[in-house]
């Protein structure tokens, strides 16, 4: 199977007796279920506003010119792809967590051109090499199991 068949195949969720045993299933389930609801709570945000009133001033002018419509047009097309990224990593966190921590990326790059923003730029550095991790994890139960942490082979 190629490279890319392989990290958009869906990933079971690990099995009850690795997730009370081994605590790599255990951050698996967690980095999966966190990088799939927050995108998705992000994303209804910028439609909804209840974490801020103006998600625009988080856009640069630069990233701006790039995106049809006004500056809230913009935010909106982002909200859609936020949402879209968290049901990706809910369906396939190996794809799903390179997504997001390529979003993320943009994010960054994006907050560093606007300024006066580094501290929210160093959390989503943070939460990029989170998303990362994630599809690291994702690689060791793609299928549905564990792998033996002494031999690095499936149990």
């Amino acid at each position: 199977m190629s490279t890319v068949a392989a990290a958009l195949r869906p990933v079971p969720m690990p099995r009850s007796r690795d997730l009370r045993d081994d605590p790599a299933a255990q951050a698996f389930l967690l980095m999966r279920i966190a990088f799939t609801v927050a995108p998705i709570l992000f994303g209804l945000d910028k439609f909804a506003n209840v974490l801020t009133d103006d998600w625009t001033k988080y856009l640069s002018s630069e990233f701006n010119s790039l995106l049809p419509g006004s500056a809230a047009t913009g935010m909106h097309i982002v909200g859609v792809v936020e949402i879209v990224a968290g049901l990706v990593v809910l369906a396939a966190p190996r794809f799903g967590g390179l997504l997001v921590a390529a979003w993320l990326g943009g994010i960054i790059l994006n907050l560093l051109l606007i300024g006066g923003y580094g501290d929210i730029a160093l959390r989503d550095f943070g939460l990029l090499l989170g998303a990362l991790s994630l599809t690291r994890l994702a690689a060791a139960y793609a299928d549905g199991g564990a792998r033996d942490r002494s031999s690095g082979n499936l149990r």
